[in-house]
């Protein structure tokens, strides 16, 4: 049998994989069908191509799980992570990137790795034999689709992801918006000021929802349902919801000083943020909408400081399918019926670039450890990558699933802690020191493993 890895796909999930199963001496071919065939949301044919947001969220490894899940990559010497340190944007406690330079590097190195063949063609059937990683994400081609739905004998799963629109910054007037990160967080100026601003007193809030929801919305197609994923809801499903809704989300005014106005308190505060090194784009924090793009321009105009606004890029919305992981996969990330076949990304019902690159990581080093003959243990789940996992292959109830990004709510209790708000500092603190822990062991073993 051949020794080649086979990866299907070259977005966070399919880059980190090959990367990984490279880097421990397996041969390793992507085939991505970009830019030979195109997808609606990709711009361009270059590998780890950021469609939506360009963050990465919380970079705190101590106290947020998804900064763990970044600890723990770049831990395992990761690509994704390595390339997003390597083009960090200023965002707070967060983890922003210039996404064009970033997506270029990641291709460079990729295509730079004596370990590893691009091919860009479009894979339509299951193979039949190899060694194989699906990390096709959230828009698998309708032919692949079909096969992966034919052979797993159900219809995949599916829900409806919304992107937020870009807005060039010498549109914005700075008269009215200012630039500060809530609660002044981070160690740096520009951490300090990496959001920009817009506020909203009490009427010009109650207009604004009125007009998001009176707004021409995108229809579905007959058969299709609006099953959004709570992490990326549509600010108009939002305001559906509650008319203070969105104070409570991507809109609330906490944590922030006006300095055109220090003295009142904004009802609302809309938040950009920072989308290329250059500073000339800014994306809008939390506002994925299904609006039509002339309802979408009408609407955000109608946010104080974004009146003569000029859009780089609306806001859309997508069909976004997924597995039932939890009946199709094992603990290897193997497709049960055919086990030369894993699964990665957000194909397998985890959402977030994060989330994706962490999966694709763990598939090409479990993937890599089953051709060289020395099997990998199941990955620790006191591990974020193993909650992760954990949840994906057999925690989640399958009637019910759902994408689910990392939290501390899919990691084992520590014995002896307080629960609730006040105790959970020194709970996430537990929890983390535990995970790297265990991921550090387990990367161990892989090590031996390869030395050996």
């Amino acid at each position: 049998m051949t020794k080649t890895l086979h990866i299907i796909g070259g977005g966070m999930a399919g880059s980190e994989a090959a990367w990984q199963a490279a880097n421990l001496g397996i041969d390793v071919v992507i085939h991505e069908m970009r830019p030979k065939v195109k997808t609606f949301a990709h711009r361009t044919g270059d590998l780890g191509e950021m469609v939506c947001s360009n963050s990465f969220r919380s970079d705190d490894d101590e106290q947020n799980a998804v900064g763990l899940l970044h600890w723990e990559m770049r831990a395992a010497d990761g690509l994704i992570m390595a390339m997003a340190d390597r083009h960090r944007l200023p965002a707070g406690g967060a983890l922003a990137v210039d996404r064009d330079p970033f997506a270029q590097s990641v291709t460079q190195n990729l295509m730079d790795h004596p370990k590893i063949t691009v091919q860009h063609d479009e894979i339509t059937e299951l193979p039949a034999g190899g060694h194989w990683i699906i990390a096709t994400g959230p828009l698998t081609s309708e032919g692949l689709g079909q096969a992966i739905a034919q052979e797993t004998g159900r219809d995949a799963l599916a829900f409806f992801d919304a992107i937020a629109p870009i807005v060039y910054y010498d549109s914005i007037d700075m008269s009215k918006a200012w630039m500060q990160s809530r609660y002044d967080k981070g160690e740096t100026e520009a951490e300090r000021t990496a959001y920009l601003n817009c506020p909203m007193d009490r009427d010009q809030y109650e207009a604004f929802i009125d007009a998001l929801l009176a707004a021409d919305k995108t229809e579905f197609h007959e058969g299709e349902t609006a099953n959004y994923f709570d992490g990326c809801l549509p600010i108009e499903v939002m305001a559906e919801r509650g008319r203070e809704t969105l104070r409570h989300g991507p809109m609330k005014p906490v944590g922030l000083t006006n300095p055109h106005q220090p003295d009142i308190k904004a009802h609302a505060v809309v938040q950009l943020r920072r989308d290329n090194a250059l500073g000339t784009l800014y994306n809008i924090v939390g506002f994925q909408t299904k609006m039509k793009y002339g309802a979408q321009s009408s609407v955000f105009k109608m946010i104080p400081g974004l009146e003569n606004a000029s859009f780089a890029r609306l806001g859309g919305i997508h069909r976004n399918t997924f597995l039932n992981s939890p009946t199709l996969l094992d603990d290897q990330m193997r497709l049960r019926s055919r086990p030369h076949i894993r699964f990665a990304g957000q194909i397998t019902g985890v959402e977030g670039y994060v989330e994706s690159a962490a999966m694709g990581l763990l598939a090409g080093r479990l993937a890599a450890a089953e051709i060289m003959g020395q099997p990998l243990p199941p990955v620790p789940q006191d591990s974020a990558m193993g909650a992760l996992i954990h949840h994906i292959t057999g925690g989640a109830e399958a009637k019910t699933f759902q994408p689910m990004n990392v939290n501390f709510g899919l990691f084992r209790p520590v014995e002896g802690l307080k629960g609730g708000r006040r105790g959970r500092v020194h709970r996430y603190k537990a929890y983390t020191d535990r995970a790297k822990a265990a991921w550090t062991d387990w990367l161990a073993t892989q090590n031996m493993s390869c030395a050996s």
